[in-house]
Parts: C-alpha cells; structure tokens; sequence
C-alpha cells in the first residue's frame, strides 16, 4: 500500500478510536432503525467511514482505485486494529 494511504487510514483509524462521540451522534440519530446490537451498529459506522478514506485516498493520491493486494493490506490493518476500535466504540456507547 502506498505510505501515504497508509498514513490516511490509520489516521482514520485513530480519528475513529479518539472521537468517538461522532459514531455515537450518527447511531444516535439512527436510533428508529430497529437493530439487535448498538454497539455493533456503531462499530459498523466506524468500519465505514474508515473504508470510505481507504477508498477516497486512493482514488486521490494515486488517481485509481485499489488494487487487489492494497485491500488485502489495508484488511490486516482492520484485523490488527479491530478489536481496539470496538472496544472504544463499546466503552463510550454504554
């Protein structure tokens, strides 16, 4: 993966993990939609927004969408990261 897509998704990554209270607004105002587990609901904004900047940066840096090995890469990262952005989510959603 390019560094500086690297660079951008674990911004993202720390951004999601630091400021939660954006999740919770977003889960918060979609509060009528009827879901089984909040905390996973959130959980699944947050993988969202940090896919939307892994896609958006490489569109914009490298002028192309990723290729098979970049998202392969950039999937490690959710794996290795996942946990520490669930627990956020689930200590600040309580």
């Amino acid at each position: 993966m390019d560094a500086r897509v690297r660079k951008a998704v674990l911004g993202k990554i720390d951004e999601a993990i630091g400021n939660t209270s954006e999740v919770a607004r977003i889960r918060q105002s979609l509060s009528n939609i009827p879901v089984q587990n909040m905390n996973d609901f959130a959980f699944g904004i947050a993988i969202g927004r940090i896919y939307n900047s892994f896609h958006y940066q490489t569109r914009r840096i490298l002028k192309r969408n990723a290729t098979q090995e970049e998202f392969a890469e950039f999937l490690e990262i959710l794996a290795q990261r996942g946990g520490e952005i669930h627990t956020a989510l689930s200590i600040i959603l309580r």
